[in-house]
């Protein structure tokens, strides 16, 4: 069992196909026990990616709808949540100066950041956090996390 923090880019990549859909479904198969984490904020970024994907015809208004109903029974119960706390914020702006994020970016790394030191404490497997974007990716290493790009496994 390992342990995962999803950003929204590789999230989503769940519930529409795209590059790296495959190796998302796989690793958040309830069967492969993995412990799955993300932050409050990504329920509204996720269905904000939805929709724009209907507005640019990469999906229809019926594959919205299923890949939303989808999202929200495994938020249910599949994800771990994190929170947008004082600390995490205050981290979030500090990584902001540090790195080239953009906001929800940071405050996505802040909180895989705080996630991986309280399970590590708790002696859990070290946090990995996957992206499909390049900077955020950037910035979660050097800041010593381990990191996994959904782009490059097809």
């Amino acid at each position: 069992m390992a342990s995962f923090y999803l950003d929204t880019s590789a999230l989503v990549k769940r519930y529409a196909i795209e590059p790296g859909t495959s190796w998302i479904v796989g690793l958040t198969n309830p069967a492969a026990a993995h412990l799955l984490y993300t932050i409050r904020l990504t329920v509204a970024e996720t269905i904000a990616a939805l929709y724009r994907k209907v507005r640019t015809g990469e999906i229809d208004a019926r594959q919205a709808r299923q890949a939303e109903a989808a999202f929200r029974a495994d938020w249910a119960w599949q994800y771990e949540i994190g929170e947008a706390t004082e600390a995490v914020v205050e981290r979030a702006m500090t990584l902001a100066r540090r790195y080239p994020l953009r906001g929800y970016d940071a405050l996505h790394l802040a909180a895989a950041l705080e996630i991986d030191n309280v399970a590590q404490g708790a002696g859990l497997a070290p946090l990995t956090l996957l992206s499909a974007d390049g900077q955020h990716l950037a910035a979660a290493t050097s800041e010593g996390l381990a990191v996994g790009d959904p782009n490059r496994h097809q």
